[in-house]
């Protein structure tokens, strides 16, 4: 049962957050494009990164925690999978964040009118800003 450590670790992370795309509507997967361009350029670098640290001896994933099924080069399939899982759910929280919040985080928000989302709620600001100035 040890074997599955990594990998019940990286599936934690994802039925904590996949719940944001249903129930706050964050829209993470229908817009695929913006997501990949969020996480291969991570990827990429990181898993050119490990793939270098095992060669040079510098590191090395335990057999017990871990399914022990390596990938050219080395690497563990639970490694390529932590490097897509986790900035996946990150990009998840930090959309949930922006959903409730109405924070941009320097980007505009997507156009979405229903009545909880950020634009919504702008507009609505804005018309009480309109009411109240002279």
């Amino acid at each position: 049962m040890e074997q599955l450590t990594y990998l019940g670790l990286l599936a934690g992370c994802l039925v904590v957050t996949a719940p944001l795309e249903l129930i706050l509507r964050v829209r993470v997967y229908a817009r695929w494009r913006r997501l990949l361009v969020a996480v291969v350029p991570e990827f990429a670098v990181f898993v050119g990164w490990v793939l270098y640290a095992i060669a040079q001896g510098h590191w090395d994933y335990s057999a017990t925690r871990t399914l022990d099924v390596r990938l050219p080069g080395g690497i563990p399939v639970e490694e390529v999978l932590f490097f897509l899982v986790v900035p996946l759910c990150s990009v998840l929280a930090l959309e949930a964040v922006r959903r409730v919040t109405g924070w941009d985080a320097g980007y505009p928000a997507p156009v979405d009118d229903s009545p909880g989302s950020i634009a919504a709620r702008n507009e609505r600001g804005a018309d009480r800003g309109a009411e109240s100035a002279p």
